[in-house]
């Protein structure tokens, strides 16, 4: 596989765009066009730039062998099995109104878990009006996915139970938090991520009327 057809593929695999991905390297859009029709070729600090943000090595970058179709592969059978339980897990626990455990994990900490097979999944936040916290999933007690998260209750029109609802129509190609839009009475939920499930970041926010109530920023990504 030559070079220009590894970019790409790296590229899509993180759902980023040519725009965005130049954004990441600091350079034009219209050189990572260039790059991947073949017209042009990284530098040896864009290579090292492309090597970081897509967790490879320069000589695998480099050489002519289908390694980026064996590693989007093998990311996307471990993320069939994965994403379908953490839906599961996240319908189940805060979304699902799930009674915290009794025993905190660290002081005052609030402590969600749900189990299935080999899998397990831990929500553990601090705070309530703001809050910050952490969701994570187990294979065999081994961390494979997690996220970070922090938020603010800006007033008193926040809902809690709004933000359940909107929470419990997570989907399978967007597990992160809630839906891109979702609504019911006065109240709009807003959730917008970029990159996928191997490494993103977002915002979610909440409304009462045209008025912002709620908003919380999280990024994670795969565990290795």
């Amino acid at each position: 596989m030559e070079l220009k057809t590894k970019i790409q593929n790296l590229r899509k695999m993180k759902q980023l765009s040519q725009e965005k991905l130049a954004e990441c390297l600091g350079i034009s859009r219209q050189a990572i066009a260039k790059w991947e029709n073949g017209e042009s070729f990284p530098d040896i600090n864009n290579l090292i730039q492309i090597s970081n943000l897509f967790n490879i090595t320069i000589d695998r970058l480099l050489k002519e062998d289908n390694c980026i179709d064996a590693i989007i592969h093998d990311n996307q059978k471990e993320n069939d099995e994965i994403i379908p339980f953490l839906i599961s897990a996240k319908k189940s626990t805060y979304a699902g109104s799930a009674e915290e455990q009794a025993k905190s994990t660290r002081p005052k900490s609030h402590d969600l878990i749900y189990e299935n097979g080999h899998y397990q999944y831990i929500d553990t936040y601090l705070g309530g009006e703001r809050f910050i916290g952490e969701e994570a999933v187990f294979v065999d007690g081994n961390p494979v996915w997690a996220m970070n998260y922090n938020g603010n209750e800006i007033n008193e029109k926040f809902s809690a139970n709004f933000l359940k609802q909107a929470l419990s129509h997570v989907t399978l190609d967007r597990p992160y938090r809630g839906p891109a839009i979702f609504q019911a009475g006065d109240y709009t939920y807003t959730c917008q991520v970029i990159g996928n499930f191997d490494d993103f970041y977002g915002t979610e926010t909440m409304y009462f009327q045209e008025e912002c109530i709620y908003e919380c920023r999280f990024s994670g990504g795969r565990v290795k």
